[in-house]
């Protein structure tokens, strides 16, 4: 190698691809032969330790109840629990309204789910039970499928605009129920095939655009209890848009008394919350402001009977007790078994990444897969006893861990406080105003409201993001949260697809004094490797990029190889069509030279020579011509060679040997030949050779070897491989050596079940790193060489 590329030398052993097998077949071959009936014994044989693992990893409550220690975490998971409760019994009234169900099913939702989380869940932080988002599908799916209008009463022959509140409350609780356990079942099934990574296709901005857009949802949902109007059920896309058209004519008959009572509560909510904020550091639980409201609330409207003397609508009757298990109406699946879908993927999304969360400030794991099974087993569990859907909620989670709470024993507590409150405490609740738990639900989404912010955040770090978000919004806001979610996850990884599409492409360059090479455009201290391109792109090639990655390696290395190709192509065939121009041409006129012998032959009555053999022999073994991109030059003997070896030469000379003209040497323009009279032939290749340089160079280039840096490809199709293989094939037409660096193992397996090496494109082209590729082209190629394409054809159309 010559000094000048020593900069870029590091002593040590250049590493391929068929070294690296040479040492990876170093391992011991007598594991490798063992039999099939081997590795399945292997894997289904069954040992105590093996036994214990799984046990304990399908029921993770056993890693870690008996080492529970009641002086360390006793009264921490009590007053955690006690705190968690209060607020499981304001919320799931209220969200239970937004599920379109009677409030004591919100209790009864409050209950068991959290219980059976207990002994399948691995986090220990979260809080099971309602949460906002979850209850507006579910609510969604309810009034899809039992609206009033399919309960209303008949009077004799005339229909009244009375609805079956009983009979519509209790088909509404089946629809629900079923949703719920077709849901749980939906990620039991999941969490057993291993597809905890589902909720990874969700990603931030996906479900903030989407939690914001079901708040709009709730809010508009809760507007008929704060304005006290009966707005008609629209369902479909565009219901929302509907249902505040409906709103906003019935503005004028909004009920004063109940819209009072609405506004008092959330000024009082409000203001209680925000004192709660800025004392939290002084206090040892934070006020249970939500239960305190309802309690308040409960008592004057009993007192002052405000349902009868006002018409303001209250909860009614709650029954006491617990109701029996019952199976769901399965006859719903098929009309529910599309939302059931969302509501399992969109309550795993918000439970993994809430548990990944408190698991990561808290020091422990979270297993996906076994949260997808606890999850699920809550739901299906919780819906054979009339619940609905539940996922952790941030705040209720958020008082859990402040408060305190090291384990899921602040869970039981929590589902202890609502049992006692439904056996002996709901019946207390009956005067509640449902305008008050309308106001809970109002103020609780005030963390939603904030999550508009994000369009400005988005708008300064990530535009595809904000892009993303608004999809999300709009489509979950206009479609309903079924078609939304569907249609934003599916826009999502569109824009993956266009990222990866077109993504950046660089040449790379050498840093000096290290074995690094990086983007020679934001690094201006690299420097670039003589007669080597190193390109690199920033995503995987494969179908949906791969003809964009041809471009660019055309458009960064500056060779063209289409448009050269194309060209040799062509000059090819003009060549092969001269050739045999130029054959019938000598056979032509080895004819007529015949014929002239033949005649002075006849005429001069003696023989000088035999002309014929010697005149084909000749013809044949002399003839000689050279192409030339604007003019042609082919040369023919006008005479037989004389005895002392020479030839007369003719010349033909234009564009096209068919309209060439016949000509002698002295007429040849200066810079076409010196000479033709000679008795060399090595003279003449020469002289001819000097003809055609002057105007067959189109292309010029210094690119001996380009390196394509594979370091970024997790993967390749074979449409990648195909593509790979054309680079190589069509560079290699030219004269530049094209490999491969960087590559993954898992790349270069499947290269090789592709098909792609070859005797021609041996592994010796795939290199570990990019430096061990450049100092294998500055070995081998030597010094960087000035390339013209017509250097690439011979004067026979060959490569040189």
């Amino acid at each position: 190698m010559d000094s000048g590329n020593a900069e870029y030398c590091i002593q040590r052993e250049v590493i391929d691809e068929q070294r690296l097998k040479e040492r990876s077949q170093r391992m011991d071959h007598s594991q490798t032969n063992l039999p099939i009936s081997h590795w399945l014994k292997k894997s289904l044989s069954c040992s105590i330790p093996k036994l214990k693992r799984t046990i304990v990893g399908f029921l993770p409550v056993l890693s870690w109840l008996p080492r529970y220690s009641i002086w360390d975490y006793g009264m921490p998971d009590l007053i955690s629990g006690i705190s968690v409760g209060i607020m499981h019994l304001p919320q799931g009234m209220a969200y239970a309204l937004l599920a379109s169900l009677p409030p004591v099913f919100g209790l009864y939702t409050s209950l068991y789910p959290p219980l059976i989380y207990f002994i399948f869940g691995t986090s220990r932080h979260i809080s099971i039970g309602t949460f906002t988002i979850l209850s507006i599908m579910i609510g969604s799916v309810t009034e899809r499928l039992a609206p009033d209008a399919n309960f209303l009463i008949y009077n004799g022959t005339n229909v009244t605009e009375e609805v079956d509140i009983v009979s519509r409350d209790f088909y509404r609780v089946q629809v629900a129920a079923a949703t719920t356990v077709l849901g749980g079942l939906i990620q039991v099934v999941l969490g057993l095939v291993q597809f905890g990574f589902v909720g990874t296709y969700l990603s931030e901005p996906l479900v903030r655009g989407y939690t914001t857009a079901a708040s709009a949802h709730a809010v508009v949902a809760q507007l008929k209890y704060i304005l006290g109007v009966s707005p008609k059920r629209f369902n479909g896309p565009l219901s929302i848009v509907y249902t505040l058209a409906d709103l906003v004519r019935l503005l004028p008959e909004t009920h004063l008394p109940t819209l009072l009572a609405s506004v008092v509560a959330i000024v009082v909510l409000i203001t209680a919350k925000e004192l709660n904020n800025a004392l939290r550091h002084k206090m040892l639980v934070p006020i249970p402001v939500e239960l305190c409201t309802i309690v308040v609330a409960t008592v004057i409207s009993f007192y002052t009977r405000l349902s009868e003397s006002y018409k303001i609508s209250v909860v009614g009757e709650i029954p006491s007790g617990l109701q029996p298990p019952g199976v769901p109406n399965t006859r719903v699946f098929s009309e529910v078994v599309l939302d059931a879908f969302a509501i399992a993927i969109v309550g795993y999304a918000i439970s993994i990444s809430l548990g990944k969360t408190f698991a990561l400030k808290h020091g422990y794991k979270v297993e996906s897969n076994q949260e997808l099974v606890a999850l699920g087993l809550s739901n299906t569990v919780g819906g054979f006893f009339q619940c609905f859907s539940v996922c952790s909620s941030m705040s209720r989670s958020l008082i859990q861990e402040t408060t305190g709470g090291k384990t899921q024993i602040a869970g039981v507590v929590s589902g202890v406080i609502v049992l006692v409150t439904v056996l002996k405490l709901g019946s207390l609740f009956q005067e509640l105003p449902k305008a008050v738990l309308a106001a809970i639900v109002f103020v609780n989404l005030k963390g939603m409201f904030k999550q508009y912010y994000d369009i400005v955040t988005l708008w300064r770090s990530c535009k595809i993001d904000l892009l993303i978000w608004l999809v999300t919004y709009v489509c979950t806001v206009l479609f309903n949260l079924d078609m939304g979610l569907g249609a934003s996850m599916g826009f999502a990884l569109l824009s993956v697809i266009f990222r990866t599409q077109r993504p950046s492409y660089s040449l790379l360059g050498h840093l000096p004094g290290t074995e690094l090479y990086l983007d020679m455009e934001t690094h201006k201290e690299v420097r670039e490797v003589p007669g080597i391109t190193i390109f690199r792109s920033s995503a995987t090639m494969y179908f949906a990029n791969a003809e964009l990655y041809l471009e660019a390696l055309k458009k960064k290395s500056g060779l063209d190889i289409g448009k050269m190709l194309t060209y040799k192509r062509r000059q090819e065939a003009k060549q092969r069509r001269r050739e045999r121009r130029a054959e019938r041409r000598a056979r032509r006129e080895a004819k007529r030279q015949k014929r002239a012998l033949r005649e002075a032959s006849q005429r001069s009555k003696k023989s000088i020579f035999t002309v014929e053999d010697e005149v084909n022999g000749d013809i044949h073994r002399e003839l000689s011509w050279r192409e030339r991109e604007n003019s042609t030059v082919f040369v023919i003997p006008e005479t037989a060679r004389t005895s002392d070896g020479c030839h007369t030469w003719m010349y033909l000379k234009g564009t096209d040997p068919d309209t060439a003209t016949l000509g002698s040497v002295s007429d040849l323009h200066d810079g076409d030949t010196t000479t033709l009279d000679s008795s060399s032939e090595d003279t003449l290749s020469r002289d001819l050779e000097r003809v055609s340089l002057g105007s067959l160079g189109k292309w010029t280039w210094d690119i001996h070897s380009i390196i394509l840096d594979f370091s970024t490809a997790n993967f390749v199709d074979t449409v990648a491989i195909k593509t790979l293989r054309n680079i190589f094939h069509d560079f290699g037409e030219i004269d530049v050596d094209i490999y491969l660096a960087g590559c993954q193992a898992l790349v270069v397996e499947q290269l090789e079940r592709g098909g792609f090496f070859s005797d021609v494109i041996t592994e010796g082209r795939v290199f570990a790193t990019v430096h061990d590729a450049v100092l294998y082209c500055l070995k081998h190629r030597g010094a960087v060489t000035i390339h013209s394409y017509e250097n690439v054809l011979d004067i026979s159309g060959t490569r040189l």
